[in-house]
């Protein structure tokens, strides 16, 4: 059975539209996760404390979440134990309308060692205990090399408030990183939502003075739709290795928040 949780929602959570932003979604599911094992007997709550480190998103924003309830409803499980990683599945509602579903995958961590370690045996059966199938998302597929190839960099600067307990950027503030980066490619006149994206956190962020790099490339064009990828570098260090990817699909709204076709100024803005 889902562990249900009510998420409450705060004014600052709303954009320039009124709605939730998509970012802070990911806030949501963070919340409604750490309620999830704290709320756990066992050796759940004392893995927070120990370490355990977000490896991926999966999320799909099915309605626009307004400011009308007090909170969002979650229902929260784990839906698939492995050795040393596990993921959790999530329906959001607002109102009892369906808004988000979503996955997230974790990996035990040990804050002495600074090193991923594997499930212990009391931490994997109780895990295992409580699987129940996954909800319904299909990933987007992995960035690739060939996809960046003609990116645009954006520079990405470190507030020393992203940090999290473990002092590495909180994986909630990614989101915020690659949304800023995606909005100086698009024109400021258009209005677009988020409708699905999945990112994959590859190693951890310092906070340092100096920019990291957010690399953003259009993939694909639609009729109103487009997808992006991107990925978050140091445009000091000869290291290729990204610390996350991510793929995004937005599409363009108008007044009413219904679908609009691209125009072709935008295709043209953005060389397709």
């Amino acid at each position: 059975m889902p562990f249900c949780y009510r998420v409450p929602k705060r004014y600052t959570d709303l954009n320039l539209g009124g709605h939730v932003d998509h970012g802070v979604v990911i806030d949501y599911l963070q919340e409604a996760r750490t309620e999830f094992l704290l709320s756990s007997d066992g050796p759940m709550p004392a893995m927070l404390d120990s370490g355990v480190l977000v490896t991926g998103h999966q999320v799909e924003y099915l309605a626009p979440i307004g400011s009308d309830s007090p909170g969002v409803d979650a229902e929260v499980w784990v839906d698939q134990v492995g050795a040393a990683r596990f993921s959790i599945s999530y329906r959001l509602s607002d109102a009892g309308t369906p808004v988000v579903r979503a996955r997230t995958f974790l990996t035990p961590y040990d804050l002495a060692s600074a090193g991923l370690r594997r499930l212990t045996g009391p931490e994997r059966d109780q895990l295992t205990a409580a699987v129940e199938p996954p909800v319904g998302i299909e990933p987007l597929g992995r960035v690739t090399a060939a996809e960046l190839g003609h990116a645009r960099g954006s520079d990405c600067r470190v507030r020393w408030a992203d940090l999290d307990s473990y002092r590495h950027v909180n994986n909630v503030k990614f989101f915020d990183y690659f949304s800023q980066a995606r909005l100086e490619l698009l024109p400021s006149a258009e209005s677009w939502v988020v409708v699905r994206q999945d990112l994959d956190y590859k190693r951890p962020i310092d906070f340092r003075r100096p920019p990291y790099q957010v690399r953003t490339a259009v993939v694909r064009i639609g009729s109103a739709s487009i997808e992006f990828a991107a990925d978050i570098i140091d445009p000091q260090s000869a290291e290729t290795r990204p610390y996350a990817t991510a793929r995004t699909v937005m599409v363009r709204t108008g007044p009413d928040g219904r679908s609009e076709p691209i125009t072709d100024d935008v295709r043209a803005a953005l060389g397709a």
